[in-house]
């Protein structure tokens, strides 16, 4: 089979696609036979030997991976082969290892899949766990007011994810995005408004579009000067929410702002879905949500941008420029 192995760390040019033996699963193992594989930021950290979770070389990228599950180890049920299955490497005791034909993992780590959801889109499903996780970071009081919410980045997608979610609290949703083919992606996948990606102009245009209130909640994942900006754009007693620093770190000193808005009381929080490591049934209990979710159609995945194994540098190089809507699924076979 094809594997996707990384000897030295560097550019897309360090992903290797090689050929080794098919996996065979061991006691207690169910092998699966990859239909789809998701493509996504820590794929890029690993790839750069950046990332804080990083397996030892030679390290193979991939949190997540969709397929068929063709054979059993000992001790389990040969009336799990055929089942349709999605595992996250958030599940396994080492990250990645998802850019292979197939994979050998614990018989408990799959969570099955039902008809109604694709393989294809069954690889969004993290990226909805992640963001059903940011909405339970913001401690949403049932009878607080939900009135509008910002979310930077809004084409990608984790953002579209929250997006619809947010909806689905009542929330007004408005994302950001640098292109006009970028916003018109972000509408189409849920967004009410998205704004011009500027952090300069950013929360006057927040408040334009709320009356002059701001938004009760901001997520951020750029860093850089997105950050203050979206403090900005908050209203009292709202709360800025960090999940990644794509940009570097913030432009200002983030408690010379709170200081500076003191008077709206502001909160942030600094959010990883690794706090969630260590806690497994709540971490399950996410995906589970997330899985019901698509599978009920109420939270549908974006049209992915799919590519072979075999173009994964390609799909390195895409992402790395910052071109991709929504999510980059490679087809293994």
């Amino acid at each position: 089979m094809h594997i996707v192995r990384i000897h030295q760390p560097g550019g897309p040019e360090a992903l290797q696609l090689e050929q080794v033996a098919e996996p065979t699963p061991k006691s207690g193992e169910v092998r699966i036979k990859a239909m789809a594989i998701g493509v996504g930021r820590p794929d890029v950290l690993m790839r750069q030997g950046i990332y804080k979770w990083m397996p030892p070389l030679p390290a193979t990228p991939g949190a997540e991976l969709s397929g068929v599950i063709d054979q059993v180890g000992e001790g389990v049920g040969a009336e799990r082969i055929g089942q349709r299955v999605l595992i996250s490497s958030r599940d396994l005791p080492q990250r990645g290892g998802c850019y292979v034909q197939s994979i050998a993992v614990p018989h408990s780590k799959p969570y099955v899949l039902p008809d109604s959801i694709s393989f294809q889109d069954a690889v969004s499903l993290p990226n909805l766990q992640l963001a059903l996780a940011l909405l339970q970071a913001a401690n949403l009081n049932p009878n607080a007011e939900k009135r509008a919410l910002l979310i930077t980045g809004a084409a990608g997608g984790v953002a579209g994810m929250l997006s619809q979610l947010a909806k689905t609290h009542g929330f007004q949703t408005i994302g950001t995005a640098r292109t006009p083919i970028k916003r018109d992606f972000a509408l189409a996948n849920g967004f009410d408004v998205v704004l011009d990606s500027n952090p300069e102009t950013l929360s006057q245009d927040v408040l334009k579009v709320t009356a002059g209130l701001g938004v009760n909640l901001a997520y951020d994942h750029l860093g850089g000067a997105y950050l203050p900006a979206c403090m900005r754009s908050l209203s009292a007693l709202g709360t800025a929410i960090s999940y990644n620093v794509i940009t570097g770190q913030p432009s200002e000193d983030i408690f010379s702002v709170m200081r500076e808005l003191l008077s709206k009381s502001l909160g942030i929080r600094c959010f990883s879905m690794h706090t969630f490591d260590e806690n497994e049934s709540n971490r399950r209990q996410l995906m589970q949500q997330a899985i019901d979710f698509m599978a009920s159609r109420k939270i549908r995945a974006p049209l992915p941008t799919v590519m072979s194994l075999s173009e994964v540098v390609q799909a390195h190089i895409i992402l790395d420029k910052g071109e991709t809507l929504g999510k980059i699924v490679l087809n293994p076979q």
